[in-house]
């Protein structure tokens, strides 16, 4: 008798977990389903326990006046717990609607209170590229609530939201920069994305369309991650020095209280790159493509998750089966040696 109930829990036991995983599949289903369709995201997903993480794109287009208000309010109160003594005027934080509409927020928050407790605020940037004009996503200001972090909250801050973008756009190669003074997120960012420089990995090289980006960034976009027009910049390096005069003084660190990576490398670099009393920056440029979304999920989302399993086979299934009938079949944009169909026969 002892047997057979205990039997039966287990039987319970695992048509619940059944139950819980095909509850998240559909979630992260619906999830994607909503990232291909929607023209501005705005998507709610549960990425933890207890706790929910918005993804909204272009808030200054696709929010109402309230709603935008609402949004800033949650992302001043993560900043008042991170930088107490200290406010921020530059970006997003400025509240203007026109900054705001080259946004994209992704807000993590605990589910049942509500309460922020992280973001993430990426900025889209038009810049030239070979004459044309291309898009840049850069990557932005991170900010944690010192109460919560360790509770594995990289991987949706510095990840999620640029794949997902990439997944909308067909898997497209995308642009990508960071500036930063932060050893930790210098080695994030060389080891997530594709053909980043400046880089201490051996194989990084400066190309020329790497110079271009960065130098159509600093004349044009220095206020999206708030440098002054004073501050200088190293094309040889791509070290913004005297970086922090333009809205983000508070964000300066020494290197001693700048959070570090656990590959000594980065560290390293940083400490002998960039000149922490007189506030430098990195500007580091790169690209999400099919390696390094594959990277990203394999090695920062949590392996155990189910969803980031199923999330691997896609990428792999893609790029090996459905990827080129997609390009293919999409007469509306280039990839590689295809071009859109002018309508005129050619």
């Amino acid at each position: 008798m002892a047997s057979f109930w205990s039997d039966n829990s287990a039987i319970r036991r695992g048509l619940a977990q059944v139950g819980s995983t095909a509850g998240r599949l559909r979630g992260y289903a619906a999830f994607w389903l909503k990232a291909l369709r929607q023209p501005n995201i705005d998507l709610g997903l549960r990425t933890h326990s207890g706790l929910v993480t918005r993804i909204v794109e272009a808030p200054g287009l696709s929010l109402s006046e309230a709603e935008l208000d609402e949004l800033v309010s949650q992302l001043r109160v993560v900043a008042a717990k991170t930088l107490p003594e200290e406010s921020l005027t530059y970006g997003i934080f400025s509240g203007e609607r026109e900054r705001l509409s080259r946004a994209i927020v992704t807000l993590i928050s605990e589910e049942a209170t509500g309460r922020p407790i992280a973001f993430n605020a990426l900025s889209v940037m038009e810049v030239e590229l070979d004459g044309e004009p291309v898009e840049v996503t850069h990557l932005g200001l991170v900010m944690v609530d010192p109460d919560e972090r360790g509770r594995g909250l990289s991987w949706v801050l510095y990840g999620l939201t640029a794949l997902v973008l990439f997944v909308r756009d067909g898997l497209r190669p995308k642009w990508i920069s960071n500036v930063t003074q932060v050893p930790s997120v210098v080695g994030m960012v060389s080891q997530t994305f594709s053909d980043v420089f400046p880089s201490p990995h051996p194989d990084a090289r400066q190309s020329f369309a790497h110079l271009q980006l960065a130098r159509g960034i600093m004349s044009r976009h220095r206020a999206v991650f708030g440098v002054g027009e004073d501050a200088g910049f190293d094309e040889a390096r791509f070290v913004i020095t005297n970086a922090y005069t333009g809205g983000s003084d508070a964000l300066k660190k020494t290197f001693e209280v700048a959070p570090k990576h656990r590959d000594e490398q980065y560290n390293a670099w940083c400490a002998r790159e960039l000149d922490y009393g007189r506030g430098d920056d990195v500007l580091q440029i790169g690209r999400i493509d099919l390696a390094g979304a594959r990277r990203y999920v394999q090695q920062d989302v949590p392996a155990g998750s189910m969803p980031a399993l199923l999330a691997a086979s896609a990428v792999l299934a893609l790029q090996r089966l459905i990827l080129p009938v997609v390009y293919w079949f999409d007469d509306t944009r280039p990839f590689g040696s295809l071009r859109p169909w002018l309508g005129n026969g050619r």
